[in-house]
């Protein structure tokens, strides 16, 4: 009886040293993994004779350098965008004269377009109007939105080229356009 005993012990031993070594593994394979996808200009040159303990303290490390340019970043942003925001409000967008309306531009983006239009709520058309044009000259939207701001409509609208290599012709696009929202401008 004495013997069972002895054998379950030594083995729940030989268990629980097994269990732990592999546990010891996985965490040196996940320390691995971690150390390597910090960039090489934050390691010290000699990365292979870091004791485990300091490549914690490295990516701890570069993991706070990351939060404090990811927190400066969005300080940027909201500057930008308020920036933004007192520009268009003080020079244009929003104070564009109800009689100027529609206005059409066309961006060229590599492969594709970017087509905004502004309409008065009275001097409205229909998107899918602008959407058929855009298909007929051999681009695919990609997204459109559109969005009212104090009586205008803002249309955005993004398309890539179907065929890379026949491309599209944003003049051909924006006289087509300009056809479509011109009985507009004589409301």
């Amino acid at each position: 009886m004495k013997n069972t005993n002895t054998t379950v012990t030594a083995s729940s031993k030989l268990d629980r040293k097994t269990i732990e070594r592999n546990r010891r593994i996985h965490m040196k394979a996940l320390c691995f993994k971690l150390v390597s996808i910090i960039p090489s200009k934050y390691l010290k040159p000699t990365k292979d004779m870091l004791s485990q303990q300091d490549q914690l303290d490295l990516a701890a490390t570069y993991i706070k350098h990351l939060r404090e340019r990811i927190e400066k970043l969005k300080g940027e942003k909201e500057q930008a965008m308020k920036m933004m925001r007192t520009t268009q409000t003080n020079n244009g967008i929003f104070n564009i004269d109800a009689d100027r309306l529609p206005l059409l531009e066309i961006k060229e983006l590599g492969s594709g377009i970017e087509v905004m239009l502004i309409s008065g709520v009275n001097k409205n058309f229909m998107l899918y109007e602008v959407i058929s044009v855009l298909e007929e000259e051999g681009v695919e939207v990609v997204t459109a939105n559109f969005s009212t701001v104090d009586n205008k409509i803002f249309y955005t609208v993004h398309a890539q080229v179907k065929i890379s290599r026949v491309g599209v012709e944003p003049t051909r696009v924006y006289q087509k356009l300009q056809e479509l929202i011109a009985p507009l401008e004589s409301w």
